[in-house]
């Protein structure tokens, strides 16, 4: 997988002679770091913020596939899914600790070539790194990610703050990341069983990098700052919008009504899973890593984002006891169910 000709081994550098190499140049940029990289633990002062913390795990083999995932878009993904987790609180993230677990086979321009994207995504997002640590692997490259934020307490949303009458909106598009995700495994089938045959991606770039390089959607925070709503609910869409609606309802002791023809896919989402002899809806559904924010507003807020072209509204909050229910475009009622990710399943 790797040319290691006349590459540096990182054995040479050792742990700390690694982490410095790849730290050197972190500038920090928030007022609440007082210490960062380079002493025993990291120093952080929030005064009057509530802090928010998020930890996520990315394994070689499990969640990305290096035969098609470039290390510089694995390390802006490994930080993007991480920012998400502290959007989907209606929050701003503002630190990371990134830790990595490295196998033999890793050289260190290779995990320069990851750092590059870890270090784009959060000088993108503006957040500071300030930790984390490196050690051997003998099960392919880990990434541990650890990200902080901060917010206001009145502005934190939860899960469980929906009610009934609520309009479920979500941001962007969904099911371009799952549609991606197929279209490059089967480029990749397609180079296992002939070497010489390029891969072909020509015209798919969007799917693609919905798939490859996902952003985490801190513009609808700010968004929804700036239009004065606070959401009542609030989840990001990492495992499909079936399995995070239902995260929703269960929080909040609710249900709901999905309407099948307001779930917004793209152009070309819609044509690929096609393609691929598979239904648009369920790839919204049940695909996962889309990253868009899945959220709840009172009614009387609707005036307020009904003419934002990137928030769909695609249903509403009902009581418990109605159930969580997909309208069809034919209209025929059916009970939601969410068949997304499972991080167990084997």
């Amino acid at each position: 997988m790797f040319d290691n000709a006349g590459k540096t081994d990182i054995e040479k550098l050792g742990e700390f002679g690694l982490i410095d190499h790849l730290t050197q140049n972190i500038q920090l940029k928030h007022k609440s770091t007082v210490k960062g990289v380079g002493d025993d633990a990291a120093v952080l002062n929030y005064a009057d913020k509530k802090v928010l913390l998020s930890t996520d795990m990315l394994l070689e083999g499990i969640h990305f596939d290096l035969a098609y995932t470039p290390l510089k878009h694995l390390g802006y993904k490994a930080i993007q899914v991480n920012l998400s987790d502290i959007c989907a609180m209606n929050a701003r993230p503002t630190q990371v600790t990134v830790s990595l677990g490295l196998s033999s086979k890793y050289t260190l321009e290779a995990i320069e070539e990851l750092y590059s994207g870890i270090y784009l995504a959060c000088q993108q997002y503006n957040v500071d790194i300030i930790g984390g640590d490196t050690t051997s692997s003998k099960q392919g490259l880990v990434i541990s990610i650890t990200v902080l934020g901060e917010a206001d307490e009145a502005d934190i949303t939860y899960r469980n703050g929906a009610e009934e009458g609520d309009l479920l909106c979500v941001s962007g598009d969904l099911g371009g990341a799952y549609v991606g995700l197929q279209l490059l495994e089967r480029e990749k089938l397609v180079y296992l069983e002939n070497p010489k045959i390029q891969p072909d991606l020509e015209g798919k770039d969007y799917i693609i990098e919905r798939q490859l390089k996902p952003e985490a959607r801190h513009d609808i925070v700010q968004l929804l700052k700036d239009l004065k709503v606070k959401p009542t609910s609030m989840i990001d869409v990492s495992d499909g919008l079936a399995s995070e609606i239902l995260h929703l309802c269960k929080q909040s002791n609710k249900g709901c009504q999905l309407y099948e023809e307001k779930i917004p896919v793209d152009p070309m989402t819609y044509d690929t899973a096609r393609e691929f002899n598979l239904d648009p809806t369920v790839c919204a559904l049940s695909g996962g890593e889309d990253y868009e924010l899945l959220f709840t507003v009172k009614q009387a807020d609707y005036d307020k984002i009904k003419h934002d072209v990137d928030v769909s509204i695609i249903g509403y909050i009902t009581e418990a006891s109605a159930g969580c229910q997909l309208i069809s475009k034919g209209g025929q009622v059916h009970e939601l169910k969410a068949q997304g990710w499972n991080a167990f399943k084997k």
